[in-house]
């Protein structure tokens, strides 16, 4: 097979499994950072967004990625979600068509095949590709793999420092990008390696990249009130006990890579606990994943085998940022948070399983590419709305503060402010350290004219957030958005 037919092959592949999200609307932070952004909706907003925060002021003024939201204003001039979801489509028929490439240079056009294939399918990337705002990963994964292939293949610091440059424009994680040249130089892609002298073009590319980006990010965001926002299961919690969570959290990323069957949209308290010893079960079959994944990497490199040894590291650098064993992230673990990770897997699957024999090569990744094809293609309708994604928590997260929490927003919005509040007390009763349940219902009380314990309830919520003024202007923008004003103005006047 040709490149050229390889190619129209995996890219054809990432967009017919996928091509159930066309029918999907606005879901979770789509409605934040696209459906009521008002940057997105103006014709200027293409280049605006490089002096504006990835989160609307209004909310805080959180992260900059400006690439990605310069893409959905593009987007919104045609003014359609069927639009958005078409082109997250291509994005990640890009990704795919990259992971193949890289493939097919250091493995070969079966590894490539077999690599892109199971990329295209992976039912874990479905969050990323079937929520709009899931872009931001298809596009810095993207833009890290031409990153990779521009500095190991092509020996460009250019194009490579170019890649870099547009991967941080689109999220933070792509900063990972020199970590996985300079693993790929390691491994031995490079034949000779570059000379010193390259090398340290290289590394100041890096680093004039770094002081550029760091310098107008801290510009763009300066005016703004921001924190270090931390997943809701580590709040109040030790950093010995933040680090042996996340640990055990590496038996669901081994789970979710390679058996993806079982796949969640939350991850949140109760349905994941802290962990606070090392004689926890679940501590011990992180420790065990992490076993698995250090024996293959010895194994791998004590065999030869170059591309399964890049990838195995690639799955830990890439994973790394969001891991929580550095610092604690917003998020304990979310499927969209894997799909750089997973062009490791990918290129190293593809490189082991291109080495069996023909016939067996055929009949492993046919397999592997159904399963994986039909498991995203079920996956794909659960990102249809807001209802569809609040139903997923509640059937398969059950222990979740977060299912009735996201049912109570969904009784507002649709006038039912009674059954709002009694599903927000469950989610508070369940779990009562996130402020944005009390707010919520705070929304709740002011409609149903309870001023009283609204006042109750934001005293509350005071007392778990620092800085309470984006999450009073969230709240404020939703009951906008369904039209109650009264409500809005209430919430803000505890701003001001």
């Amino acid at each position: 097979m040709n490149a050229k037919r390889l190619y129209l092959a995996v890219a054809a592949c990432a967009v017919v499994v996928h091509l159930g999200a066309l029918l999907n609307r606005f879901a979770m932070d789509d409605l934040y950072i696209i459906v009521w952004n008002p940057l997105v909706h103006s014709g200027d907003g293409i280049w605006r967004a490089f002096g504006s925060p990835y989160w609307p002021p209004d909310l805080g003024g959180k992260l900059y990625r400006p690439l990605a939201v310069a893409s959905y204003a593009f987007d919104g001039l045609l003014g359609n979600a069927l639009w958005f979801h078409a082109v997250n489509l291509l994005w990640h028929a890009g990704a795919s068509v990259a992971v193949a490439a890289l493939a097919r240079r250091w493995a070969g056009t079966a590894a490539a095949l077999v690599a892109g294939l199971l990329f295209a399918v992976h039912p874990v990337h479905v969050e990323a590709v079937a929520n709009v705002i899931g872009r931001a990963e298809l596009m810095a994964a993207l833009f890290v793999c031409l990153a990779v292939y521009a500095a190991v293949v092509k020996e460009s610091i250019g194009w490579s420092a170019l890649a870099i440059a547009a991967g941080l424009l689109c999220k933070e994680n792509a900063a990972v990008a020199p970590a996985l040249i300079l693993w790929a130089w390691w491994v031995g892609f490079s034949r000779p390696r570059p000379p010193r002298h390259r090398m340290l073009a290289f590394v100041g590319s890096w680093l004039a990249i770094a002081a550029v980006y760091v310098a107008l990010r801290g510009a763009v965001l300066a005016p703004y009130t921001r924190l270090h926002d931390i997943a809701p299961v580590f709040v109040g919690q030790s950093p010995v006990a933040v680090r042996l969570t996340a640990l055990a959290t590496l038996a669901d990323v081994l789970r979710l890579l390679v058996f993806p069957l079982t796949l969640r949209v939350d991850y949140s308290p109760v349905e994941r606990t802290i962990v606070t010893s090392v004689l926890d079960g679940r501590f011990l079959l992180g420790l065990a994943a992490l076993g698995v994944w250090a024996g293959l990497l010895v194994a791998a490199w004590r065999h030869g085998r170059k591309v399964e040894a890049f990838g195995l590291g690639w799955i830990a650098i890439a994973f790394l940022p969001v891991a929580n064993l550095v610092f604690p992230a917003g998020i304990l673990l979310a499927d969209r948070t894997l799909y750089l990770p997973s062009v490791g897997l990918a290129l190293a699957l593809g490189a082991a399983l291109s080495r069996l024999p023909p016939d067996r090569v055929r009949a492993v990744a046919a397999i592997l590419v159904i399963a994986g094809g039909v498991r995203s293609a079920l996956r794909v309708p659960v990102w249809h709305d807001d209802g569809a994604v609040t139903l997923s928590i509640l059937e398969d997260s059950p222990s979740s503060y977060r299912g009735p929490a996201r049912m109570g927003a969904l009784y507002q919005s649709r006038g039912d402010a009674a059954r709002a509040l009694d599903a927000l007390r469950l989610a508070a009763q369940t779990f009562d350290r996130d402020p944005t349940v009390f707010m919520a219902g705070a929304d709740a009380a002011f409609t149903l004219h309870r001023p009283a314990l609204a006042d109750s309830l934001l005293l509350r919520a005071e007392q778990l957030c620092f800085h309470c003024a984006g999450l009073y202007r969230t709240q404020a923008l939703a009951a906008r958005a369904r039209g109650d004003s009264a409500v809005a103005d209430s919430l803000l006047k505890r701003v001001q």
